[in-house]
């Protein structure tokens, strides 16, 4: 598969069927994302890959209460909030038979003033999203779909998914990802803003 098909392909996948992803795939995906840019060097990040089914239950709860919060905050009506419900629910949307967190460790620096520790946080998080998707473009090719979920780094949900992983506050999640085979069709879709109005040469 060419690099632009990958690219071009990707997309959020929100369904998934229930079978279960191959352990030399997700390793593949690992692998993949480990050889996206690093900040300074650091590799602190972690990658928790969530498999067992208890778990992956509470975790498809903690999107459906972590996406609520979210729209309520954002002055969505309850009863679209209602609907989002039903889908999580009854249609199974971001039910996975994989969930891989993506965390880092805050306390793993490379300068130790105070005044860089914000500017090095992000850049931790740049590496992480930079790796996120990598993991993405991958699983495209090896026939998976993927979605990125920002909104269980809200700090009660993300707890959670520390506590669960056994892991203490220095780590924080920079998102989850709903890993499976697509049960949708993949149909990428054009982006809302053209060239023209997100590029600017000087």
């Amino acid at each position: 598969m060419e690099l632009d098909e990958v690219i071009f392909n990707r997309m959020s996948v929100r369904y998934y069927e229930e079978r279960s992803v191959e352990e030399e795939k997700l390793e593949d995906l690992i692998k993949s994302a480990i050889r996206a840019p690093t900040a300074s060097g650091l590799e602190n990040w972690l990658f928790v890959v969530y498999k067992d089914e208890n778990i992956r239950k509470r975790i498809h709860e903690i999107m459906y209460e972590a996406h609520a919060e979210y729209y309520r905050a954002y002055g969505l009506p309850e009863e679209k909030i209602e609907k989002l419900k039903a889908k999580i629910f009854e249609k199974g949307m971001y039910k996975a038979p994989v969930y891989v967190g993506v965390f880092v460790d805050k306390e793993t620096r490379f300068l130790k003033g105070k005044e860089y520790e914000e500017i090095e946080f992000l850049w931790s998080v740049e590496s992480a999203a930079m790796a996120i998707e990598n993991l993405m473009l991958k699983a495209v090719e090896l026939g998976l779909g993927t979605c990125y979920i920002g909104v269980t780094s809200l700090e009660k949900y993300q707890r959670e998914l520390r506590e669960i992983a056994e892991l203490g506050e220095n780590w924080y999640l920079v998102g989850l990802v709903p890993v499976g085979y697509p049960a949708e069709k993949i149909t990428p879709r054009p982006r809302r803003k053209s060239l023209e109005k997100i590029l600017k040469i000087i």
